[in-house]
């Protein structure tokens, strides 16, 4: 049972229920603050002073005053004309964190929402009734309107969800998991559900635990990659990062010392040649350089993952309604977009060490293409220009989304953050990464097999022996999509990526 509060969500607790299926639960004092928000918003309708979002339009149609026997039928429309999604649906562990995102924002307090919605909310997400949100539409401001809407239906019985893995009108789904849907929503409600950087904030979330994940094993793959091309280590040594300064760098060089601490197979500085490439001698500059941005990205979305973002916010004890502008989805958009550049970098050096290895002028005594009999054979070839061809299609993905902005709502929302979509592409440039890295591996376990296995270290010894058990030793051409599929379908296995993490920070 995970326990939030408003403000003691992490992305380990946001693990624990979007993929582990932890049940939620809304602290008592949460409970009272909710309360307490929605006695002072009956207030206010009974005042009838204009106030945005409980009496008025939304958007441009704020000027419209709306009659009070009209308020519940207000917020009811809001979520149908908002639900505009169209493309892919969001998978089932995206709308789970939203859900899970949007119950943390609304128990702070500062909503107006009544406790029933949110328990609501939470009985969804524990019994795993997952509603079907589409992946575009949103502007990032004000909030994930579309997303957040076509998340909100289903509690009035509207729209669809998945149950079970099968997806289902609302009404049925509802009916199958015993949950009652609200009867209506009231002053406030249906504002209070969607304005909110909950989906962006929720794929960011996902990007950011896979960030770590992929990190974990682009400094394994890179001690593989070292030990193919018998690599200096000297440029681990610790002095020489402690002198430059940056965090990310001085991890990673230490990280790479414990993965190569007993490998007979790296060499000293002029054992066999004075220098390398930069793809391994600036190997920890570069990680490091990523692995600061995922620490600084870590910081954002656990920051959002527990921010007020709605609009207008309830302040009780100053008595006052305002209107402002936490919905902009502003940070996690540059957060984004900072990320998927940092993640590209991964890919990127690592497409250039799959080229080291299979090129016989740059191998360091390898084989041409890895492969005993080439010309006959073409080897390991066409695995760096399927690595080539991912690496530059993430550089046209890592183009930032966040310097764009359009105008909507006949411009009253005329800057936009298009958080979601830099949440969203950033997530493909790491679907992308994966896949270079794990093909990285796949040509650094071939070319090891031309090296004196019996000096490999332990912790690429452990890799080797995994991978090989399912991906043998490659001596003549075969159909090369298999075992590229496999490696990229073993590096995402969570027995896998335990087995590294055992060692990761």
């Amino acid at each position: 049972m995970v326990k939030v509060n408003g403000s003691n969500l992490t992305i380990d607790s946001f693990s624990k229920v979007v993929l582990d299926y932890e049940e939620l639960q809304i602290s008592d004092a949460s409970k009272t603050r909710v309360n307490t928000a929605r006695m002072y918003v009956k207030e206010v309708i009974k005042s009838e002073v204009p106030t945005y979002g409980i009496n008025t339009g939304f958007g441009k149609l704020s000027v419209v005053s709306i009659a009070k026997e009209d308020v519940n039928k207000l917020q009811e429309n809001l979520l149908k004309s908002h639900a505009c999604g169209v493309g892919e649906p969001f998978s089932e562990a995206v709308v789970r964190g939203m859900l899970l995102l949007r119950i943390n924002a609304l128990i702070k307090g500062y909503s107006g929402i009544r406790l029933s919605v949110i328990e609501k909310m939470v009985e969804f997400l524990n019994k795993n009734v997952i509603p079907v949100v589409y992946s575009q539409g949103s502007l990032g401001a004000s909030g994930d309107l579309a997303p957040l809407s076509h998340m909100a239906l289903p509690l009035l019985g509207l729209g669809e969800v998945t149950y079970h893995g099968v997806k289902m009108s609302a009404e049925e789904g509802l009916k199958q998991a015993d949950i009652k849907p609200i009867d209506r929503l009231e002053a406030k409600e249906g504002l209070s559900l969607i304005n909110g950087t909950q989906a962006m904030t929720s794929v960011a979330a996902l990007a950011l635990i896979e960030s770590h994940e992929l990190m974990c094993l682009s400094e394994h793959v890179l001690g593989l990659s070292m030990e193919a091309l018998t690599g200096i280590d000297e440029v681990f040594y610790e002095q020489i990062h402690l002198l430059r300064n940056q965090p990310g760098q001085i991890k990673v060089a230490r990280a790479m010392r414990e993965i190569l601490k007993d490998s007979k197979l790296t060499t000293k500085q002029g054992e066999l040649r004075v220098q390398d490439a930069y793809s391994l001698r600036c190997s920890p500059q570069v990680l490091g350089a990523t692995l600061d941005a995922i620490t600084y990205c870590h910081q954002v979305i656990e920051n959002e993952m527990n921010a007020v973002t709605d609009n207008p916010m309830v302040f009780v004890e100053d008595g006052r309604v305002i209107s402002a502008g936490n919905f902009h989805g502003q940070p996690i958009a540059i957060a984004m977009d900072f990320l998927a550049i940092a993640i590209s970098e991964l890919a990127n050096i690592a497409e250039r060490r799959i080229e080291r290895m299979v090129n016989t002028n740059l191998s360091n005594g390898l084989p041409p293409f890895l492969v005993k009999n080439p010309g006959i054979n073409s080897g390991f070839m066409i695995v760096q220009y399927s690595a080539a061809s991912i690496v530059s299609e993430n550089k046209s993905l890592a183009h930032p989304a966040s310097v764009d902005s359009i105008p909507s709502s006949a411009n009253q929302e005329d800057h936009v953050s298009m958080g979601t979509i830099a949440a969203r592409k950033t997530r493909t440039i790491i679907e992308n990464a994966r896949k270079v890295i794990a093909m990285e591996m796949f040509t650094a376990l071939q070319a090891l097999d031309f090296r004196d296995l019996k000096k490999l270290s332990s912790r690429s010894n452990d890799i080797y022996h995994y991978v090989r058990k399912e991906i043998p030793f490659i001596e003549d051409d075969i159909v090369m999509y298999d075992p590229i599929h496999k490696a990229i379908e073993i590096v995402s296995r969570s027995d896998f990526k335990k087995m590294l993490f055992l060692e990761c920070e």
